[in-house]
C-alpha cells in the first residue's frame, strides 16, 4: 500500500469526522425561529387572559406547523408542555428575562425557556398568582430568590407535579 495515499486517506477521514462532530455541536437556539411579540390581541391559550393586562413572566410555544401558544405566566407553559398527552412537534419555547424585563409590565426580553433558570416558590406573584420566574442569567435568579424566595430549578429538572394548575409545588411555601 503506498504511504502517501494512506496519508491522505486518513487526513481526510479525520478532517470529515471533525465537520460532522462540529457541526453537530454547534448551538441549538442558533436555528430557532424567533418568538413572538405580544400584541394587544395576544391571549392565553389555557384561559383567554390577555397578556399584556397581568405582570410577572409570559411564555410562548411555537409548533413546526407554524401555530403559537401563549401563555400568561410560565406555569402554564409548563403544564401543556409536560402533559404526557402533549404530542405536538415543538419547534421552540420562549419565556421572558425577568432580570431584565418589567416584571409589572412585561415585554419583550424573550430567551429560550429550556436555557432559562427558574425561581419557583417565591413570593412575587405573576399573572395567575405564583408563578416560575424565568432569568437568563442564574445570578439574576439567586438575587430574585434572595428577595423574594423560592428554589431554583433548571429547565429539564421541572416536573409535572410541580407544573400543576391545582397548587402544587407553587402553593407550598414550606419548600
Amino acid at each position: 500500500m503506498n504511504y502517501r495515499f494512506f496519508k491522505t486517506t486518513i487526513a481526510t477521514a479525520i478532517a470529515v469526522l471533525a465537520i460532522v462532530v462540529t457541526s453537530g455541536c454547534q448551538n441549538e437556539s442558533a436555528s430557532l425561529p424567533p418568538p413572538h411579540e405580544i400584541t394587544d390581541s395576544t391571549v392565553s391559550v389555557l384561559d383567554g387572559m390577555s397578556l399584556k393586562d397581568y405582570p410577572g413572566p409570559k411564555a410562548q410555544i411555537l409548533y413546526a406547523d407554524g401555530q403559537a401558544d401563549f401563555f400568561c405566566d410560565t406555569l402554564g407553559l409548563f403544564s401543556v408542555y409536560l402533559r404526557p398527552e402533549h404530542d405536538r412537534k415543538v419547534r421552540a419555547m420562549y419565556v421572558q428575562d425577568m432580570g431584565t424585563a418589567d416584571w409589572a409590565h412585561p415585554t419583550g426580553h424573550w430567551i429560550d425557556a429550556k436555557q432559562a433558570t427558574y425561581v419557583i416558590g417565591s413570593k412575587k406573584p405573576g399573572a395567575m398568582g405564583q408563578t416560575f420566574a424565568s432569568f437568563a442569567n442564574r445570578r439574576d435568579a439567586e438575587q430574585f430568590m434572595k428577595s423574594e424566595g423560592g428554589t431554583l430549578y433548571r429547565f429539564d429538572q421541572v416536573t409535572i407535579d410541580m407544573a400543576t394548575t391545582d397548587g402544587g409545588v407553587v402553593k407550598d411555601h414550606n419548600m
